[in-house]
């Protein structure tokens, strides 16, 4: 694939089964384990490359710097007026 093309779908599109696979695999996998993004995209499947999931990781690291430092609204939740 050439260099500037559109990225495969496995970059772009990840399932909900496949993001929980990602956390489990960060969990097992921590920053001094050899190889990690490698053993964290094998965990996923997919075809995701270790290259993607560290990608998804950087991704993720940007989303919680930019919801820790207040840039990101709380969400409105309406409340239903009953409880169970």
């Amino acid at each position: 694939m050439a260099s500037g093309s559109l990225p495969r779908s496995s970059t772009s599109s990840w399932t909900p089964q496949q993001n929980k696979l990602f956390e489990r695999a960060l969990a097992v996998y921590d920053k001094d384990t050899p190889d990690r993004w490698l053993n964290v995209a094998r965990a996923v499947g997919g075809g995701k490359t270790a290259e993607e999931v560290k990608k998804h990781y950087e991704l993720l690291l940007e989303d919680l710097h930019r919801i820790e430092s207040g840039r990101v609204p709380y969400p409105n939740y309406k409340s239903s007026g009953t409880r169970r």
